[in-house]
């Protein structure tokens, strides 16, 4: 009886063993089985924080949790959120930025209202493919100054007016002298277009700042005696910070362009082109290349 007894836990210790192990294959051949994960999902960054009703430039960033999406171009939808408003379906093209391997997708959208429009980003191109979505706020009017509006008569410091000393004018470690010659309000009435960056290379909160008047300089190298080329630091003390970004007093210059009107401004830079008569004829926020300035300045050279 015992032996009997001792056989059936025997047989039962192989019966649970062998479950076990059938467990164990089936799990394996589920893992194996199991399809490869999905592509890096693509994160948008918005470039462009001030939007309004009509068209724009507009920029954004796409990236995944392991690189930068630097496809050459990014298929869009603008939808409004309600159904109303008109879809427009367009392409935009990824411009490198300077001095790295990063950079940003620019386009010009059309927003026929106010209100939230959905962005839908499509990418299959060169090795990378998804898709992603903005839902961005657009509003009636925006504050800063805009295309078509006669530019401020902003008296602008010089190096006439500081004494000859750059660390007045600029954060940049090498500012170029030659965009501290000329206040914005005279260059109104040059008769040249103008090309204005408002930007704090030290102080920008991307690397795209000191770049951005490193472009406008390369401008004034190819259009020499075209057009005036004028640098304004967004701080009115930049050899007094010290590094110290607590230092600093935002230029009141700002104010006059309706820079320091918007929400959670951080230093970014905005470039406008002028026209011979004085009005805004193109406006940047943020990084804009030189092939978009240089296109912008001789559009308004030629009119």
């Amino acid at each position: 009886m015992a032996s009997s007894r001792t056989f059936s836990r025997v047989l039962t210790a192989a019966a649970l063993a062998l479950a076990a192990l059938a467990t164990a294959c089936g799990a394996a051949a589920t893992a194996t089985n199991t399809p490869a994960p999905a592509a890096d999902t693509i994160h948008p960054i918005l470039g462009t924080t001030v939007l309004r009703q009509g068209e724009q430039r507009v920029s954004f960033i796409l990236e995944t949790a392991s690189q930068l999406v630097s496809a050459q171009t990014a298929s869009i939808v603008t939808t409004h959120v309600d159904g109303s408003g008109t879809s427009q379906h367009t392409t935009a093209r990824f411009d490198k930025w300077p001095y790295g391997t990063r950079g940003a997708y620019v386009t010009n959208l059309s927003f026929d209202e106010p209100g939230t429009w959905r962005l839908a980003i499509v990418v299959d191109q060169g090795g990378t493919e998804g898709e992603t979505e903005l839902v961005v706020k657009v509003a009636d009017a925006a504050a800063v100054s805009e295309i078509g509006e006669i530019a401020p008569f902003s008296n602008t410091k010089t190096l006439e007016s500081v004494g000859g000393d750059l660390s007045k004018l600029s954060s940049q470690h090498e500012p170029d002298p030659d965009l501290y010659r000329i206040t914005v309000g005279k260059s109104l009435f040059s008769g040249r277009p103008s090309i204005v960056v408002f930007a704090s290379p030290a102080f920008c909160t991307s690397p795209t700042c000191g770049p951005q008047v490193e472009t406008v300089t390369s401008l004034k190298e190819a259009h020499g005696g075209e057009a005036d080329f004028i640098h304004v630091e967004i701080y009115d003390n930049p050899d007094e910070m010290k590094g110290n970004l607590s230092r600093g007093e935002l230029s009141p210059v700002l104010a006059e362009w309706g820079i320091d009107a918007i929400a959670d401004y951080r230093n970014e830079s905005w470039t406008f082109v002028i026209g011979r008569n004085g009005r805004i004829a193109a406006r940047f926020e943020g990084f804009a290349s030189f092939d978009e300035l240089e296109a912008a300045l001789q559009e308004t050279m030629s009119s």
